[in-house]
């Protein structure tokens, strides 16, 4: 596959039950097909409250990932997805990015997350550090990080 031309690469918030859907289809093949999580624990009462934004790639939504807002001016971001054939292009930074500035946006002072422990250096390479020792969620290895915004 080519990489894809950043600039046809569109982040925003999703705007409509549609854009839900989509969003949420992409966690369910990342999560749930690729890596096993059980479905109960992917999809959660928390979805209802999120802030969700996604990245399109010519009409397709091919990444998203949540703000949670409940320990605000603390922001939690998560469910960060990228579909497998997208990957490796700079759309999750983009998206990451996104978010970010959303939250700084709002109000937000700083951002946690739960990164899985092999993709911790992408989180290092925007600027998170590593918060305490590792954990399992969903059967997969994870370590708190975060950012002042």
């Amino acid at each position: 596959m080519s990489t894809p031309d950043m600039g046809s690469v569109t982040m925003r918030l999703v705007e409509s039950a549609d854009d839900f859907e989509n969003a949420l289809a992409v966690r369910l093949r990342v999560f749930v097909q690729e890596q096993s999580v059980p479905i109960e624990e992917e999809v959660d009462d928390q979805d209802n409250e999120a802030v969700h934004a996604i990245a399109e790639l010519k009409g397709i939504i091919v990444a998203t990932g949540r703000l949670i807002l409940q320990q605000f001016p603390i922001v939690y971001i998560g469910r960060m997805a990228v579909d497998i054939d997208h990957r490796r292009h700079g759309i999750g930074g983009k998206l990451l990015i996104f978010l970010e500035d959303h939250a700084r946006d709002i109000g937000g002072d700083k951002v946690i997350l739960h990164a899985q422990e092999y993709v911790k250096s992408f989180y290092v390479s925007h600027g998170y550090e590593e918060q305490g020792e590792v954990f399992m969620e969903a059967n997969i290895p994870h370590v708190l990080m975060s950012k002042d915004l």
